[in-house]
């Protein structure tokens, strides 16, 4: 076994934080080292201890940088790709007037295999190594997002969309060609190398009650794949919902009435939830899913984060990309605090990076492979220098502690902020850092 050796300063997360001072929920390690051999973190500790044991090992210092988990995003859209920070209204103007207009060009295999690999360079660069992404709702564009995947070892989540009506021609499925597609697609890729296939009806508007009929026998044939759609982003929306499904007790009643609620459930934004729906989200173990920059650029509304935890509900965060105005989870979090602030919620720097890589590998339930740094963990590892600009050095002059320096990160990180990204051990980007065959 080929082994490699990471020295940096080291953040990984046991449990979520329960408050700024809950330094038991994380392990931070001044002068810390990973052992990687094959793909995984075969161990992790202080350097000088590592150092002992990895024989000739070479070493890459990432000093005086903070080693964590790679980040992991739990909502985009592969195919919104040249869509992003496009002037819109709200939600259905802005999906009729550049989202599904832009889905149709992903009918096109070149296209398709040309803009995952945009996708990946994108993901990456902003230091995430998991997502989980809608397709388009052609078959080649999931084939394309799987085979960029697999070429670079990722491990990656998603699904063509299923959607059957009140689209344009050329973005359409049946119930049946939908199935089929998804059928053959979770065949062909799910538990492939690193992929895991999410069945994805877009929204209840987009598909007939036949196709939820189909969708629901998808997720009882395939109860290991995921399961993602869209819940009452926005007002509009929910009151088309109701106007499709009349017989339907809310919105969620849609998805809870085909079977497609569980643990395996995610729920994009979830923002307007009446009672009946909390409760039925806090039975079932579903997701919601918080879109921060997507729900302030649509003028969605406010994610009530700290109302739902506060009833047993576990939350994802994500970008959203392109209703979402940035690839990052950092600038995901610094408008995920804003949000929660208008709330009048909370969200602490050690809590927000908990979040980003073992919370939500938490609600994806693959915390025993991905979001910690802890051993037999893949190693999926983002490398974060909160000194990338001028602004960021100047303020990291008066920072004092581990919780200061998050914040920098949180508030005013970037793609700058990654100096470098580890995929299953291996380094992504392209500026690598130095070698040594010893430690300096």
């Amino acid at each position: 076994m080929t082994q490699s050796l990471l020295r940096g300063r080291l953040l990984t997360f046991h449990r979520a934080p329960e408050g700024p001072g809950d330094d038991t929920a994380y392990t931070y390690l001044e002068d810390g080292g990973l052992l990687i051999g094959d793909g995984l973190i075969r161990a992790m500790g202080p350097f000088a201890e590592l150092r002992a044991r990895a024989g000739d090992a070479p070493v890459t210092d990432h000093r005086p940088h903070l080693m964590m988990a790679g980040f992991i995003d739990t909502h985009i859209h592969f195919p919104q790709v040249q869509v992003i920070a496009s002037w819109g209204a709200q939600l259905l103007d802005w999906l009729n007037t550049y989202t599904f207009p832009e889905e149709m060009r992903f009918a096109s295999e070149t296209h398709g295999a040309v803009m995952a690999r945009a996708f990946f360079d994108q993901i990456l660069a902003h230091g995430t190594t998991t997502a989980v992404a809608f397709c388009s709702v052609h078959r080649a564009s999931a084939e394309a997002y799987f085979a960029e995947a697999t070429r670079r070892n990722m491990r990656m989540l998603g699904g063509k969309v299923l959607m059957d009506r009140n689209a344009p021609e050329g973005l359409r499925d049946t119930p049946q060609g939908g199935y089929d597609d998804s059928t053959a697609l979770i065949a062909a890729w799910h538990g492939r190398g690193r992929n895991g296939y999410v069945i994805s009806p877009r929204f209840a508007i987009t598909s007939s009650p036949e196709q939820m009929e189909m969708t629901g026998a998808l997720a009882r044939e395939n109860p290991s794949c995921h399961i993602q759609t869209h819940l009452s982003e926005n007002r509009d929306e929910i009151a088309y919902t109701a106007q499709l499904y009349p017989r339907a007790r809310d919105y969620l009643d849609v998805y809870e009435g085909y079977g497609l609620l569980g643990p395996r459930t995610l729920l994009g934004h979830a923002i307007h939830l009446e009672e009946r729906e909390i409760a039925a989200l806090a039975e079932s173990g579903a997701h919601p899913v918080f879109c921060p920059t997507s729900n302030l650029f649509l003028g969605s509304g406010l994610f009530d984060e700290g109302g739902l935890r506060a009833r047993g509900i576990v939350s994802g965060i994500a970008t959203d990309v392109g209703g979402g105005t940035s690839y990052s989870m950092l600038r995901t979090l610094d408008e995920g605090y804003k949000v929660l602030q208008l709330r009048g919620q909370a969200l602490h720097p050690l809590r927000a990076f908990d979040w980003i890589t073992r919370g939500n590998a938490c609600v994806l339930g693959l915390e025993d492979r991905i979001g910690t740094l802890d051993p037999g963990s893949e190693a999926d590892i983002v490398v974060l220098d909160a000194r990338a600009t001028p602004a960021m050095a100047l303020r990291m002059e008066r920072a004092r502690t581990l919780a200061e320096e998050l914040f920098v990160l949180q508030v005013m990180g970037d793609d700058r902020a990654i100096a470098e990204v580890y995929v299953a051990g291996v380094p992504t980007l392209s500026e690598r850092p130095r070698e040594r065959a010893a430690a300096g």
